[in-house]
C-alpha cells in the first residue's frame, strides 16, 4: 500500500521521475512501518497480559494453594488467546509473580485499567478469565472471591456485577460444575440462578424477562464487543458468554411454558 500511495504521490509533484522515487520511496518504508505496528500491538498486548496473569496468580495462590485443574485452566485460557512464543512465556511469568506472597494486586488492577481494562468489553472478559481460572475446581474459596471483588471494584464493576456473573455461571452449568462454593445446586436454584443472571425477579411478568434477556444478549453480542474495542482473539469467550445466556434465558423459558 505504501508502495501505491508514494507512486502517486511522486507522479503529483515529480513526473515519472518522481513516480519512480516515490515507489522506491513507499518500498523500503513499508518494512519500517510493519515493525513499528508490530511493536505497538506487541506492547499493547503485554500492558494486558501482564497485570491480567498476575492478578490469576494471586487469586489461585489466595486459597493458599494453586491446584491442578486451576492450572490447566489458565492453560487454556492460554490457548483462547492464541498465545504462543514470547507472549506465552510472558504470561507464564506474570501467573507466577502473581502467586509470589505479599503480591499487589490492587496495583496490577490499576495497570490493566490505564491500559484500557475499565472499558465494558474488557471488564466483562477480565471478569470472566479470572472466575474460569478460580472455579476449575467447582468451587470458589471465601478468600478467593474477597480478592476477586476488590480487583474488580477498581476496574469500575460492582458485587452485584460479580453476582449476576456467577448466577450466569451457576444457570449455564458451565466451567467444571461451577457452585460458587456450595454443594451442586437442585434445578429450583439453578432457575432463580437463571432469574439472578438475567437481572430480573422470578416474579416478573414474561415480556420483562423477554426484554432483560434481549438487552443482556445485545449488549455481549461478538460482533458488538468487537466494534467497541474487543480483539479477535477473545471472540471466543464472548461467543460462551452468549451461550451462556441463552442457556439461562431457555432455563427460564422452559419452566414458564413461554415460547
Amino acid at each position: 500500500m505504501l508502495v501505491v500511495i508514494g507512486a502517486l504521490a511522486g507522479v503529483l509533484f515529480g513526473g515519472w521521475t518522481g513516480l519512480f522515487l516515490g515507489g522506491a520511496a513507499g518500498y523500503f518504508l513499508t518494512p519500517v512501518l510493519r515493525k513499528a505496528i508490530f511493536n505497538r500491538v506487541q506492547d499493547a498486548q503485554t500492558r494486558f497480559i501482564d497485570p491480567m496473569f498476575e492478578i490469576m496468580g494471586a487469586l489461585c495462590k489466595a486459597d493458599g494453594v494453586v491446584t491442578r485443574d486451576e492450572i490447566q485452566t489458565v492453560e487454556r485460557i492460554f490457548d483462547t488467546l492464541r498465545l504462543s512464543g514470547t507472549l506465552r512465556d510472558r504470561a507464564k511469568a506474570a501467573f507466577n509473580r502473581g502467586k509470589q506472597a505479599g503480591f499487589d494486586v490492587e496495583d496490577a488492577a490499576d495497570r490493566f485499567k490505564a491500559a484500557g481494562g475499565a472499558r465494558p468489553p474488557f471488564q466483562q472478559i477480565f471478569l470472566q478469565f479470572q472466575a474460569m481460572a478460580i472455579a476449575a475446581d467447582g468451587v470458589i474459596h471465601p478468600d478467593e472471591r474477597a480478592m476477586l471483588l476488590r480487583v474488580i471494584q477498581r476496574l469500575g464493576l460492582t458485587e452485584k456485577d460479580l453476582e449476576q456473573f456467577e448466577a450466569l455461571l451457576r444457570s449455564g452449568g458451565q466451567q467444571s460444575g461451577y457452585t460458587g462454593g456450595q454443594p451442586r445446586a437442585a434445578s429450583s436454584h439453578d432457575l432463580n440462578a437463571a432469574y439472578l443472571a438475567l437481572g430480573v425477579s422470578p416474579s416478573a411478568e414474561d415480556a420483562e424477562v423477554k426484554r432483560a434477556y434481549r438487552r443482556l444478549i445485545s449488549e455481549n453480542h461478538p460482533d458488538k464487543l468487537a466494534a467497541r474495542g474487543l480483539p479477535e482473539s477473545m471472540r471466543a469467550v464472548a461467543e460462551e458468554r452468549s451461550r451462556e445466556i441463552n442457556k439461562a434465558y431457555d432455563r427460564i423459558k422452559e419452566a414458564r411454558g413461554m415460547t
